[in-house]
């Protein structure tokens, strides 16, 4: 099957939108797919560099398109539609609202991934054109509360076969024969201690203040943070020499396959999460988010403490990570001590994140919606003939 990939986000770039989207197609290729990507003309890059950047093997064809910044990329929409059905391409996958409804106007099967509500002007809009489309549509939404909400906010009903609640995902192979944490700390030359992981950006709402509480409250163990662009880093690496903090290594940005090492060198990970998260789009998506670190996490093995978010209960529990009051640095010290106290818990917790990783590959996620693709391909084989 050809399937035509279109997503606005800057490809490369250390962006989680732009992360998530590779790898979707990666998996789509890995599912024996014949799998094009459309993405904006910001920065054009090599295989090489893409597959370093996002740990990818299977390689697929990437078109950069030229777009107007003034016209929010609608231009970009349009006319990556256009070069998929020249492509023959048999579904468009996207990301991006408006792809979806070009091409439905076009009567093409269309699977449109949310991760958040409609947002912009015309987001709402578009989204009620789209939504009168379930039939020829597949849906996925990254979380059960997202899709309850976008029901809730727009009066309707997903049909059974139009939604795929396709929870973000990782490489279990990528995690299979990772070191103990002293082995990936001699590996990547770090001091030896029992060591808390951040990996992740360093917007507003994703903890970093509470992570310097935390390695305050907490001198004698050692906290390794990880990702972020230089931007967001630097006021944090100034902020730790002016309190001359001894006890954070801020490695800044890794490429995504040293990921894996980088989370083994920690014997406890943590999602500080704060009770606003702001996106990389911007907008508060606490009541929503899926962040892709939650299963990496789990797949690496080792013990998660993660903040009180209700939409995270629908991956993890009380058998899987440590559940702390957002923005609590004393429960958050307690609930660390607790850990590096008690090792057998820490095992528990790890072991039990390691099996439930399992079901949440990448590919695991892309063969379902294939099998829910293959239905939306059954509607035009009988000879459908509606109209968008």
């Amino acid at each position: 099957m050809k399937i035509a990939c279109i997503t606005t986000s800057q490809v490369p770039s250390r962006t989680a939108n732009s992360i998530q989207a590779m790898k979707v197609c990666h998996a789509l290729k890995q599912c024996g797919q014949d799998v094009k990507v459309w993405v904006p003309d910001f920065k054009k890059a090599a295989w090489s560099e893409l597959a370093e950047m996002y740990g990818l093997q299977d390689e697929f064809p990437v078109a950069w398109l030229p777009f107007n910044k003034h016209l929010k990329r609608y231009d970009f929409c349009w006319q990556s539609v256009q070069l998929a059905l020249e492509w023959q391409a048999d579904i468009i996958y996207t990301w991006a609202l408006q792809s979806a409804v070009f091409a439905q106007r076009k009567n093409k099967p269309v699977v449109m991934e949310f991760h958040d509500f409609p947002m912009g002007n015309f987001g709402p809009a578009f989204f009620k054109r789209y939504i009168r489309h379930q039939d020829t549509t597949l849906t996925l939404t990254t979380t059960q509360a997202l899709a309850d909400g976008l029901q809730h906010q727009y009066g309707f009903t997903f049909n059974d076969s139009s939604l795929q609640i396709a929870p973000n995902g990782t490489d279990p192979q990528r995690y299979a024969s990772l070191p103990q944490p002293a082995e990936a700390r001699r590996t990547l030359d770090l001091p030896e201690n029992i060591t808390v992981g951040f990996t992740g950006h360093f917007y507003r709402g994703r903890g970093v203040e509470l992570l310097l509480d935390l390695a305050i409250n907490l001198p004698n163990i050692q906290f390794l943070w990880v990702g972020g662009k230089e931007e967001h880093i630097q006021p944090w690496r100034a902020e730790l020499a002016e309190r001359h903090i001894q006890n954070v290594i801020l490695a800044g940005f890794i490429p995504n396959q040293d990921i894996p090492l980088y989370q083994a060198a920690g014997d406890i990970l943590v999602m500080p999460y704060g009770k606003q998260i702001s996106g990389s789009s911007g907008g508060d998506i606490a009541k929503v988010i899926n962040p892709m670190k939650m299963f990496d996490y789990m797949a690496s093995g080792r013990a998660i403490v993660a903040s009180e978010i209700p939409v995270f209960h629908e991956v993890l529990s009380d058998q899987t990570a440590l559940f702390c009051p957002p923005d609590d640095s004393q429960a958050w010290t307690a609930a660390i001590l607790r850990l590096v106290e008690n090792k057998q818990e820490r095992e528990r917790l790890s072991q039990n994140a390691k099996r439930e990783a399992r079901q949440y590959s990448w590919l695991s996620r892309a063969q379902k919606t294939m099998a829910l693709i293959q239905e939306l391909e059954g509607f035009y084989e009988e000879g459908s003939d509606k109209e968008s």
